[in-house]
C-alpha cells in the first residue's frame, strides 16, 4: 500500500493507494495551529486512521507548500509555517519507525498527473498550481525533479515576465520581493487586479462568472491574467520545453485558458511555433495527495 499525505495551512488529508491506483482510504483533518508536536501528533494519528481503513501498512510521501532542503533536511517556504525551520523527515521517520519521502505540493502534482493522470505517458510534466498562490513541479519519467537546491519551479517567485510599462516594477510580493508571478498570475493576483482597476473588492469566482456573462471590466481582468500567465508559459517553454503542461488549482477550472493560452503563448515563444498541449488536472483537487502517495510507485514494501 502506498499512503500520501497533502499537508496544506488548513486542512491535512490521507489516502491509501495500490499500486494500481485503487482507493483504499481516505481521511481528513485540520492543520494543527498549535506546535510543531502537535502537527507531528497529527500526522501519525493520519497514518494510524490510514492503516486501520485500508488494514495493511504501507509506504509514506508528503506533500508540504514549501520544500525541505536537500542540504540540511529543514522545511523552508511554507504556508503551514510550524513546519518551518524544522526536521519534518527525521522527525516523523522517527516517530513512525519508517521512511518518509517529502515534496513539494506542485511537484506532487505533477507526478500524480504524469502516473495516471493528464500528463501519463509523457516524458516531462510540468505542473502548475493556480490557487492562492501559484507554484510550480516538474516530473520526469513519473518522478520528482527538485532540482540541486530542491527549489526548481518555484515559478510563483521569479519576477512576471515582459513586463509592461504600467506593470513595472510590480506588487511587493509576500516574499519580500517586487514584481513576483505570484502577485499576477495567482487567485490573489487576480483579485488584487481587480481591486487596482475598479475600487472594488471582489472574490475570484465571481468576477469570472461576471466575465462569462459579459461584464466588461471583469473581462478586462480576466484578459490581463491570461495574457500574465501566457507569458510565464512561454518563458517555461523556452527554459524547459516539458511535454505537456497540467494545470490545477482553482482557476484551472476556468475552461476559456485552454482556448485562450494556446492562441496567446506563440507571441512570446523563441521559435516557430507554440503546440504543447495545456491540460486540466484530471485528479483535481485529489492530485497533490495521490501525487504523495505515488513518492514511493514502484517501491511498495517500506
Amino acid at each position: 500500500m502506498l499512503f500520501g499525505i497533502d499537508w496544506g495551512g488548513t486542512k491535512m488529508e490521507i489516502v491509501a493507494l495500490d499500486a494500481e491506483g485503487a482507493l483504499h482510504a481516505r481521511h481528513r483533518i485540520s492543520t494543527p495551529t498549535t506546535d510543531y508536536d502537535d502537527c507531528l501528533s497529527a500526522a501519525v494519528a493520519l497514518v494510524r486512521e490510514a492503516e486501520k481503513q485500508s488494514g495493511s501498512s504501507g509506504t509514506l510521501g508528503i506533500g508540504i507548500p514549501g520544500s525541505p532542503s536537500p542540504q540540511t533536511g529543514l522545511v523552508r517556504n511554507s504556508n503551514a509555517t510550524l513546519l518551518n525551520g524544522r526536521p519534518l523527515g527525521s522527525d516523523l521517520q522517527r516517530r513512525l519507525g519508517q521512511p518518509v519521502r517529502i515534496a513539494n505540493d506542485a511537484n506532487c502534482l505533477a507526478v500524480s498527473e504524469a502516473t495516471d493522470g493528464a500528463g501519463a505517458g509523457e516524458n516531462v510534466v510540468f505542473g502548475i498550481i493556480i490557487g492562492t498562490g501559484h507554484g510550480g513541479g516538474i516530473a520526469i519519467k513519473g518522478r520528482v525533479h527538485a532540482g540541486f537546491q530542491g527549489v526548481a519551479a518555484e515559478i510563483g517567485h521569479y519576477p512576471l515576465p515582459w513586463m509592461t510599462a504600467a506593470e513595472y516594477p510590480g506588487h511587493r510580493c509576500w516574499c519580500g520581493k517586487q514584481g513576483c508571478l505570484d502577485m499576477y498570475a495567482s487567485g490573489t493576483g487576480f483579485e488584487l487586479d481587480y481591486a487596482g482597476a475598479t475600487g472594488e473588492q471582489r472574490r475570484g469566482a465571481d468576477i469570472i462568472a461576471d466575465m462569462q456573462v459579459g461584464d466588461a471590466a471583469a473581462r478586462a481582468c480576466y484578459d490581463r491574467f491570461v495574457d500574465r500567465l501566457a507569458r510565464s508559459l512561454a518563458l517555461l517553454t523556452n527554459i524547459v520545453d516539458p511535454d505537456v503542461f497540467v494545470l490545477g488549482g482553482g482557476l484551472s477550472n476556468v475552461d476559456e485558458l485552454y482556448a485562450d493560452l494556446p492562441r496567446l503563448i506563440p507571441a512570446y515563444v523563441f521559435g516557430d511555433g507554440f503546440s504543447t498541449p495545456i491540460r486540466k488536472a484530471r485528479h483535481g483537487d485529489s492530485s497533490g495527495v495521490r501525487g504523495a502517495a505515488w513518492l514511493w510507485k514502484g517501491e511498495e514494501t517500506p
